[in-house]
Protein backbone atom coordinates (compact mmCIF):
# COMPACT_ATOMS: atom_id res chain seq x y z
CA UNK A 1 0.00 0.00 0.00
CA UNK A 2 0.95 3.48 -1.18
CA UNK A 3 1.55 6.47 1.28
CA UNK A 4 3.06 10.18 1.38
CA UNK A 5 2.68 12.13 3.89
CA UNK A 6 3.20 15.93 3.13
CA UNK A 7 4.86 19.15 4.94
CA UNK A 8 3.06 22.20 3.37
CA UNK A 9 4.31 21.81 0.06
CA UNK A 10 4.54 18.50 -2.04
CA UNK A 11 6.75 17.68 -4.65
CA UNK A 12 7.66 14.46 -6.93
CA UNK A 13 9.41 12.27 -4.72
CA UNK A 14 13.42 12.92 -5.04
CA UNK A 15 16.23 10.38 -5.82
CA UNK A 16 16.37 7.55 -3.48
CA UNK A 17 18.79 7.60 -0.04
CA UNK A 18 21.81 5.80 -0.33
CA UNK A 19 22.07 2.11 -1.02
CA UNK A 20 22.98 0.99 2.54
CA UNK A 21 19.63 2.89 3.89
CA UNK A 22 17.24 1.76 0.91
CA UNK A 23 18.00 -1.68 1.53
CA UNK A 24 16.82 -2.54 4.51
CA UNK A 25 13.50 -2.60 3.25
CA UNK A 26 13.36 -5.84 1.50
CA UNK A 27 13.69 -7.33 4.60
CA UNK A 28 10.95 -8.93 6.65
CA UNK A 29 8.77 -6.36 8.45
CA UNK A 30 10.94 -3.36 7.79
CA UNK A 31 9.97 -0.17 6.75
CA UNK A 32 11.79 3.00 5.08
CA UNK A 33 10.60 6.41 6.24
CA UNK A 34 12.30 9.29 4.63
CA UNK A 35 12.47 12.66 5.17
CA UNK A 36 12.54 14.77 1.44
CA UNK A 37 13.49 18.04 0.55
CA UNK A 38 11.27 20.07 -0.65
CA UNK A 39 13.13 23.25 -0.52
CA UNK A 40 15.61 25.20 1.02
CA UNK A 41 15.07 26.69 4.39
CA UNK A 42 14.09 30.95 4.89
CA UNK A 43 16.65 32.38 6.66
CA UNK A 44 15.42 34.49 9.18
CA UNK A 45 17.09 37.56 10.62
CA UNK A 46 15.62 41.22 10.34
CA UNK A 47 15.95 43.17 6.87
CA UNK A 48 17.69 46.58 7.19
CA UNK A 49 15.74 48.34 4.42
CA UNK A 50 12.26 47.30 5.45
CA UNK A 51 10.04 44.88 8.49
CA UNK A 52 10.91 41.48 6.56
CA UNK A 53 12.51 39.18 7.97
CA UNK A 54 12.73 36.28 5.52
CA UNK A 55 15.31 35.84 3.34
CA UNK A 56 16.24 33.18 0.77
CA UNK A 57 19.85 32.75 -0.92
CA UNK A 58 21.01 34.47 -4.25
CA UNK A 59 22.85 31.94 -5.48
CA UNK A 60 26.00 33.25 -5.10
CA UNK A 61 28.70 34.10 -3.32
CA UNK A 62 31.08 37.14 -2.90
CA UNK A 63 34.83 36.27 -2.56
CA UNK A 64 37.31 39.41 -1.90
CA UNK A 65 41.10 38.92 -1.90
CA UNK A 66 43.29 41.29 0.44
CA UNK A 67 47.01 39.94 -0.36
CA UNK A 68 46.81 36.43 0.96
CA UNK A 69 44.14 36.80 2.77
CA UNK A 70 40.49 35.87 1.96
CA UNK A 71 36.63 37.09 3.13
CA UNK A 72 33.94 34.55 1.37
CA UNK A 73 30.14 35.71 2.26
CA UNK A 74 26.98 33.90 1.26
CA UNK A 75 24.85 36.16 -0.26
CA UNK A 76 20.97 36.63 0.73
CA UNK A 77 18.10 38.16 -0.49
CA UNK A 78 15.30 39.65 1.50
CA UNK A 79 11.70 37.71 0.59
CA UNK A 80 9.82 41.36 1.11
CA UNK A 81 11.88 44.03 -0.67
CA UNK A 82 14.76 42.22 -2.80
CA UNK A 83 17.55 44.02 -0.83
CA UNK A 84 21.03 42.31 -0.86
CA UNK A 85 22.74 41.50 2.30
CA UNK A 86 25.73 38.59 2.89
CA UNK A 87 26.31 36.22 5.31
CA UNK A 88 30.43 35.75 6.46
CA UNK A 89 31.58 32.23 5.54
CA UNK A 90 35.37 32.77 6.35
CA UNK A 91 36.77 35.95 7.37
CA UNK A 92 40.46 37.16 7.15
CA UNK A 93 41.75 33.60 6.62
CA UNK A 94 44.67 32.61 4.76
CA UNK A 95 44.48 31.46 1.10
CA UNK A 96 46.44 28.26 1.76
CA UNK A 97 43.84 27.50 4.47
CA UNK A 98 41.14 27.01 2.27
CA UNK A 99 41.10 23.86 0.11
CA UNK A 100 41.39 24.42 -3.42
CA UNK A 101 38.16 22.85 -4.06
CA UNK A 102 36.74 25.20 -1.46
CA UNK A 103 37.62 28.37 -3.38
CA UNK A 104 36.88 27.14 -6.46
CA UNK A 105 33.26 26.35 -5.29
CA UNK A 106 32.96 30.02 -4.04
CA UNK A 107 34.34 31.96 -7.31
CA UNK A 108 32.60 29.70 -9.26
CA UNK A 109 28.99 29.84 -7.19
CA UNK A 110 28.57 26.26 -6.90
CA UNK A 111 24.64 25.18 -6.39
CA UNK A 112 25.66 22.70 -3.54
CA UNK A 113 28.02 24.50 -1.78
CA UNK A 114 25.18 27.20 -1.74
CA UNK A 115 22.66 24.50 -0.30
CA UNK A 116 25.02 22.92 2.40
CA UNK A 117 25.87 26.63 4.00
CA UNK A 118 22.18 27.34 2.99
CA UNK A 119 21.19 24.58 5.56
CA UNK A 120 24.11 24.90 8.02
CA UNK A 121 23.06 24.83 11.35
CA UNK A 122 26.41 26.17 13.05
CA UNK A 123 26.75 28.66 10.36
CA UNK A 124 23.15 30.39 11.21
CA UNK A 125 24.07 29.51 15.53
CA UNK A 126 27.46 31.23 14.58
CA UNK A 127 25.99 34.45 12.70
CA UNK A 128 23.02 35.11 14.60
CA UNK A 129 20.21 33.99 12.42
CA UNK A 130 17.83 31.53 12.57
CA UNK A 131 16.19 28.79 9.86
CA UNK A 132 12.55 27.97 9.13
CA UNK A 133 11.81 24.61 7.21
CA UNK A 134 8.40 25.24 7.58
CA UNK A 135 6.99 23.48 4.06
CA UNK A 136 10.45 22.42 2.80
CA UNK A 137 10.12 18.70 3.93
CA UNK A 138 7.81 15.89 3.60
CA UNK A 139 7.67 12.73 4.88
CA UNK A 140 7.46 9.64 2.77
CA UNK A 141 6.15 6.32 3.98
CA UNK A 142 5.63 4.15 1.35
CA UNK A 143 8.52 1.39 1.56
CA UNK A 144 6.39 -0.05 2.66
CA UNK A 145 3.25 0.96 4.67
CA UNK A 146 2.60 -1.10 7.58
CA UNK A 147 -0.34 -0.50 10.06
CA UNK A 148 0.05 0.20 13.51
CA UNK A 149 -2.86 -1.70 14.21
CA UNK A 150 -1.36 -4.85 13.03
CA UNK A 151 -0.57 -7.38 15.78
CA UNK A 152 3.28 -8.55 14.03
CA UNK A 153 5.79 -6.18 15.00
CA UNK A 154 7.97 -3.93 12.80
CA UNK A 155 10.95 -1.73 12.26
CA UNK A 156 11.32 1.47 10.95
CA UNK A 157 14.32 3.14 9.61
CA UNK A 158 13.83 6.89 9.31
CA UNK A 159 16.22 8.43 6.63
CA UNK A 160 17.32 12.19 6.55
CA UNK A 161 18.20 13.47 3.31
CA UNK A 162 18.62 17.00 5.07
CA UNK A 163 18.93 17.93 8.21
CA UNK A 164 15.82 19.45 9.53
CA UNK A 165 14.95 19.16 13.07
CA UNK A 166 11.79 17.23 13.34
CA UNK A 167 10.27 16.29 16.65
CA UNK A 168 10.48 12.58 16.80
CA UNK A 169 6.44 12.34 18.57
CA UNK A 170 5.13 14.59 14.91
CA UNK A 171 7.03 12.18 12.25
CA UNK A 172 5.33 8.82 14.26
CA UNK A 173 2.05 11.43 14.23
CA UNK A 174 2.29 12.05 10.40
CA UNK A 175 4.05 8.04 9.33
CA UNK A 176 1.38 6.35 11.59
CA UNK A 177 -1.51 8.23 11.25
CA UNK A 178 -2.56 8.81 14.68
CA UNK A 179 -3.09 11.55 17.24
CA UNK A 180 -0.01 12.82 19.49
CA UNK A 181 -2.50 10.93 22.56
CA UNK A 182 -2.62 7.70 20.41
CA UNK A 183 1.40 8.14 19.70
CA UNK A 184 1.74 8.85 24.12
CA UNK A 185 -0.39 6.08 24.69
CA UNK A 186 1.88 3.66 22.50
CA UNK A 187 5.61 4.63 23.90
CA UNK A 188 3.84 4.29 27.65
CA UNK A 189 2.94 1.01 26.72
CA UNK A 190 5.89 -0.41 24.99
CA UNK A 191 4.19 -0.71 21.63
CA UNK A 192 6.54 1.85 20.50
CA UNK A 193 10.01 1.33 21.62
CA UNK A 194 12.47 4.64 21.04
CA UNK A 195 16.34 5.44 20.74
CA UNK A 196 15.20 8.79 22.19
CA UNK A 197 12.39 10.52 23.85
CA UNK A 198 9.39 11.33 21.65
CA UNK A 199 9.60 14.60 22.55
CA UNK A 200 13.34 14.74 21.21
CA UNK A 201 14.05 16.81 18.17
CA UNK A 202 15.80 14.76 15.55
CA UNK A 203 17.67 15.04 12.67
CA UNK A 204 19.56 11.97 11.50
CA UNK A 205 18.88 8.72 10.75
CA UNK A 206 17.59 6.42 13.28
CA UNK A 207 15.34 3.25 13.83
CA UNK A 208 12.79 2.24 16.44
CA UNK A 209 10.17 -0.75 16.80
CA UNK A 210 6.50 -0.69 16.30
CA UNK A 211 4.24 -3.32 18.17
CA UNK A 212 5.10 -6.82 20.09
CA UNK A 213 3.81 -5.27 23.46
CA UNK A 214 1.16 -5.59 25.22
CA UNK A 215 -1.75 -2.72 24.70
CA UNK A 216 -3.22 -3.79 28.32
Amino acid sequence: MHRLIQGRRGLPAGAPLNPEINQIVNTDRKALWAVRECGLPAIVRPCVDCSGSRHHPSGKFRVNANGKLLDVWLLLCCSACGRTSKVPVHERVHVQSLAPAHRLAFESNDPAMVRALTMSASLAGKTGYRLDWAGNWRLDTDTPFYSPLEPESFRVLVGFELPVPIRVERLLMLGLHVSRGEVRRMVARGRIRLPIEPGAKAHQDFEFTVGGASTA
